[in-house]
């Protein structure tokens, strides 16, 4: 029982091939859901309410629903109540106690929004529907998961592993698992690539994707008018998928999309240079030209670095310090990528990527220069 992570052919009579989703009313698995329809599946629906602060994805599944019954689609959608099992779990989306992190999505304090074991519990549940159907229609059941590689960092339940060896064990506990099979064509793909399936595969059924896209939601962090934030990992990765193409996403956030992107390109590049040891671009950040009296933190996790006092103007394109803050313990690497032999200096703290340290500094203050990127820093005003 292989996992099935590549379209399907179209075979025989329209709706004789049919298929259990899980439809949370996110981006993706309403993607899925329209890639199913167009290949022609009869698709029973299941969402799922396990006490996420986001609860308002599932009217976003019921809009959907909708919308789709209107243009001539019926879908059966069953809403399953997990909402005690789950009260039983601790997570930043479920436990009101906890803040959701914003940023980027492979932060390490994404890790929060983790519900323990959520894939393998609402894997289960639609195996045992699968089943029945299966039994009832005497007929291959398909389960179709949205499942893809951006989730891959932070999500354990969400990589191509997890889903091998639960298929395994369903196969092994039940009767008739020959009839079943998982479907993840998103596995290898991202946020942009599923915006890219679903783009093509309402074309072909000849439905308005805006329409379709303005009645999900993946923000975790919906306002009370249900607008997103454009600030948590979700937010970002989807902003960012919409902007890659060139296009506006339909559904409404709390600031003007040129702001919402702008704020999501910022948090890319942050990510970018702090922890995949990027370099911005030289005299485009923020504190290059910024000569105010203040502290100078670590951006991720605060740690102080600079005092303004030590910083000056020395024309590179970046921050330029002559002198550490005696408490920042920065840490030097040596560098020798791209055939250059350079110091790397990084956050004693957080492992944050900073910039470089050059021999070219005021020769009053020990003829250093820390080249430092303006989005490794926090700035606090005195």
């Amino acid at each position: 029982m292989a996992i099935i992570i590549a379209n399907s052919q179209m075979d025989g009579c329209r709706l004789s091939k049919k298929a259990v989703i899980s439809l949370s009313g996110g981006m993706d698995s309403t993607s899925l859901l329209i890639n199913l329809l167009n290949q022609g599946y009869e698709v029973f629906c299941v969402s799922f309410n396990y006490g996420q602060k986001h609860v308002l994805e599932l009217d976003k599944a019921k809009s959907t629903i909708k919308f789709l019954f209107n243009n001539g689609y019926l879908i059966d959608h069953k809403i399953v109540d997990l909402t005690s099992a789950f009260s039983l779990m601790h997570s930043s989306l479920i436990d009101s106690s906890v803040r959701i992190p914003e940023g980027h999505y492979e932060e390490s304090q994404m890790k929060t929004t983790v519900v323990p074991n959520r894939n393998a519990i609402f894997a289960s549940i639609l195996y045992g529907y699968a089943i029945s159907l299966s039994n009832r229609f005497q007929d291959k059941i398909k389960i179709a998961l949205g499942a893809h590689s951006g989730d891959h960092t932070i999500y354990p339940d969400c990589r191509p592993e997890f889903f091998n060896s639960i298929n395994d064990s369903f196969a092994i506990g039940n009767w008739e698992s020959d009839n079943i099979s998982f479907y993840l064509p998103y596995i290898n793909g991202d946020k942009k690539t599923i915006l890219q399936d679903l783009i093509s595969n309402c074309n072909n059924l000849k439905l308005d994707f805006k329409k379709i896209l303005v009645n999900t939601i993946t923000s975790y962090k919906p306002d009370e008018r249900g607008r997103s934030s454009g600030k948590t990992g979700s937010d970002i990765e989807r902003i960012l998928a919409f902007n890659s193409l060139g296009l506006v996403d339909p559904i409404s956030y709390v600031k003007p999309w040129k702001e919402v992107v702008n704020d999501a390109l910022n948090i890319e590049l942050r990510h970018q240079v702090t922890r995949n040891n990027g370099t911005e671009r030289a005299f485009t950040g923020f504190y290059d030209d910024h000569f105010l009296d203040g502290e100078y933190d670590c951006y991720n996790c605060g740690h102080k670095l600079f005092s303004s006092n030590s910083k000056f103007k020395s024309g590179c394109g970046w921050p330029s310090f002559h002198t550490e803050d005696k408490s920042a313990n920065i840490k030097r690497i040596t560098d020798n990528r791209y055939g250059m032999k350079r110091i790397e200096v990084r956050c004693s703290q957080c492992d944050s990527h900073l910039g470089h340290v050059f021999e070219d500094g005021p020769i009053n203050h020990g003829g250093e220069r820390y080249c430092i990127n303006s989005v490794s820093l926090d700035f606090r005003s005195n």
